[in-house]
């Protein structure tokens, strides 16, 4: 059976292989970051790593190219760790197993980490490529992109010395991206106190799973059922019809993913425990009737549980829930300016208890800062009023189109000579790198693309093999053809 290391370009994926033997979930990328400094100094490239942890590599111009413009080729080193429910894995120590399933590589239960590890395996294989003849080559490659941005925010001026930026982490082939999103984070916290359970009462956990999940902004429009906002709904219910009261709500775990599964302990009075399962079955039905088409999978799940010791004041879980129901979600705004473009977006992406706190994350992007300004305070808004604490954070501005982008030009005319079409420019609802890199570096003259990757974000995940090579093959042509300076 074949592995990856027998798939063209065998440079590339023979660097993703290693990649996918070094753990780097968001916040963890020290051995990656080792990983990258050897692979530079084993080739005698230039390499620097910066006070927040990015790593920036360079090799010379080849000879008769010194006077090429410099190009920047930028990518992430971390990955987003999701997991099915059913896999035992530990994103900290474990190396992923991938798998090739006709003309796509996945992983084994996990995400395969080729968001952005294709890309970089990419620049890794160029960077060591002897045979290659280029004008000089800096690689910029940052730390914790999928979890805020860290590495970007932390970037210096006067760092980097490209004129051009070619950002590798796109992932439609056949595709150049001139815009993106920017974004915000929304950190809530419920200050909560509890009771003892009174007598009379059956515990019940309930549980929605099964779902495709997937990016927060690439997928956002694609009208997946959001699992946290889902249970709520069967929360709130439960609590207004039948007395339950609430132990315990947790859902989604990463702000950059659509959450996929989310569970609660309810309490419910032993007289209404039969109409807690007709209600289970009403709403099972309903929840097929709106998503089956979108979330085939989809399973609502109720059982029996050991009795807690305690429940969340019935006063304060009220507030909470109902303000989880009417925290905006999903597509809030289509594009005027790109036809199919989403404009503006929430992502409602995770719910932890603990025993004196509740505490929910928000994701909200946007094209156009003041509409996602907007939306921030506008969920600011519904959870104060329900007492919560909120704090919006963490926001990094979109990238502006430039459709007469010399960059731009040169790569549209080499795919349309290489492949024979023109490929399509696009702007995309989700947050490349490339706006925080031009408000700091505002002569760089930038372009995004990449190859075919499908779910990213989920254990779904998976990246198509023909769209790896065809990614390769295009920027080796626009490597080959960067234009003289000036």
């Amino acid at each position: 059976m074949k592995t990856i290391l027998d798939l063209e370009p065998q440079n590339v994926w023979k660097f993703f292989h290693e990649l996918t033997q070094i753990p780097r979930p968001s916040g963890k990328e020290e051995k990656v970051r080792e990983y990258l400094v050897k692979v530079a100094k084993d080739n005698n490239l230039e390499v620097m790593v910066d006070e927040t942890g990015n790593v920036i590599m360079r090799r010379p111009a080849s000879p008769g190219y010194e006077n090429r413009k410099i190009v920047t080729l930028q990518a992430h080193m971390d990955m987003v760790p999701q997991k099915n429910m059913d896999k035992t894995f530990d994103f900290e120590k474990d190396p992923i197993q991938t798998i090739i399933d006709g003309d796509w590589v996945k992983a084994d239960g996990t995400t395969l980490g080729a968001d952005n590890g294709i890309g970089l395996a990419a620049i890794l294989a160029v960077l060591t490529d002897k045979n290659l003849k280029t004008g000089m080559l800096e690689a910029l490659i940052t730390i914790d992109e999928e979890r805020g941005m860290t590495g970007v925010f932390g970037l210096k001026p006067n760092v980097l010395k490209g004129d051009i930026l070619l950002n590798l982490d796109s992932e439609d082939e056949g595709e150049i991206f001139i815009g993106c999103a920017g974004g915000m984070d929304a950190s809530i916290t419920f200050n909560i106190s509890r009771e003892p359970v009174p007598a009379g009462y059956k515990a019940f956990q309930i549980e929605i799973k099964g779902l495709k999940g997937g990016h927060s902004g690439l997928d956002i429009n694609l009208g997946r059922l959001n699992a946290n906002k889902g249970l709520n709904r069967f929360i709130k219910y439960a609590m207004d019809n039948l007395d339950a009261l609430l132990v315990s709500f947790d859902g989604g775990s990463l702000r950059n993913a659509i959450p996929r599964e989310a569970n609660a302990i309810i309490l419910v009075p032993e007289n209404k425990v039969n109409a807690l399962m007709d209600a289970k079955n009403t709403f099972d039905k309903n929840l097929h009737n709106e998503f089956g088409d979108v979330e085939p999978n989809l399973e609502f799940n109720i059982k029996e549980t050991q009795l807690p010791s305690n429940y969340i004041k019935k006063d304060i879980a009220d507030k909470i829930v109902k303000a989880i129901y009417g925290c905006p979600n999903g597509v809030l705004r289509m594009s005027t300016e790109v036809e199919g473009l989403v404009e503006t977006s929430n992502n409602l992406a995770s719910v932890k208890t603990s025993d004196d706190k509740v505490e929910i994350q928000c994701l909200m992007r946007s094209s156009i800062d003041s509409a996602k300004e907007a939306v921030g305070e506008k969920i600011k808004s519904v959870f104060e009023l329900a007492g919560a604490q909120v704090v919006l954070s963490g926001a990094y501005p979109g990238w502006k189109p430039n459709p007469n982008s010399e960059i731009l030009n040169l790569a549209k005319n080499l795919y349309q000579k290489k492949y024979g079409k023109i490929p399509e420019i696009k702007a995309v609802h989700a947050g490349l790198e490339c706006g925080l890199i031009g408000s700091k570096y505002p002569n760089l003259d930038m372009i995004s693309f990449g190859p075919t990757i499908v779910a990213p974000h989920s254990p779904d995940e998976r990246v198509n093999i023909g769209s790896v090579k065809k990614f390769y093959d295009f920027l080796l042509e626009i490597l080959n053809n960067i234009p003289n300076k000036n």
